[in-house]
């Protein structure tokens, strides 16, 4: 499969992060899924039990008839927790809740602002990492969905550190993510059903860091 590059990553520095920007991101991360799903599928059955690409599209299809219910005044930190709850329950596998996990801490960093500057757009990026590290009890290396999530919270944080505007942080956080993607290849699985393969997991790219850069690039445009 081929996975979006960094330049696809466009968002414009006059951009404002608020309640419709997040509907519009979530919706497009809804169609990379859709559009991926048998790709993603392909990469889990050799890693895992064969479902990835087709549990995401049957999660991320329900959050879109969620985020039609809810009222238009709905702030961004209630959507993303709301979607994320949302996808704990209706996404199979482990992938339900450590997506779910990281979009609910990022809401609730969020609270009830109604415009996500840059750097309460950082610390929920670190916040949603560390959530989803928790829940799956892994760390960056493990041949996760955390391999491509920590580096790209990372980067992005870093860059708003460093007087970054908004647009060149996404790029730093989305060239990341896929250098993290791309890493998890030659690594052998230490979480999840890869465990089972040993040795053999490794030469294979993890399909959740996979996933995790689809829908990193998918939202970050603009």
């Amino acid at each position: 499969m081929t996975v979006p590059s960094p330049s696809s990553a466009r968002l414009a520095d006059d951009v404002v992060v608020d309640a419709a920007w997040v509907r519009r991101a979530l919706r497009r991360a809804r169609a990379a899924v859709d559009r991926h799903a048998a790709a993603l599928t392909r990469l889990d059955v050799v890693l895992g039990d064969g479902d990835h690409g087709d549990n995401l599209a049957t999660g991320f299809r329900s959050a879109e008839e969620l985020l039609d219910a809810l009222p238009d005044d709905t702030p961004p930190g209630d959507i993303l927790r709301a979607v994320g709850h949302r996808l704990v329950a209706t996404v199979g596998g482990a992938s339900g809740p450590l997506y779910g996990t990281a979009l609910i801490e990022a809401g609730f960093t969020a609270g009830e602002a109604a415009v996500l500057a840059p750097p309460l757009v950082a610390e929920m990026l670190m916040v949603a990492a560390g959530g989803l590290a928790r829940r799956g009890r892994c760390a960056v290396g493990d041949k996760t969905i955390l391999d491509t999530l920590g580096p790209a919270a990372d980067a992005y944080a870093s860059s708003v550190a460093a007087g970054a505007s908004g647009s060149e942080a996404v790029r730093a956080a989305v060239r990341a993510g896929g250098r993290g993607m791309r890493a998890t290849r030659p690594l052998v699985a230490r979480r999840g059903l890869a465990l089972r393969l040993g040795a053999r997991s490794a030469g294979h790219l993890d399909p959740g860091a996979v996933s995790c850069q689809l829908l990193l690039v998918a939202m970050a445009r603009g």
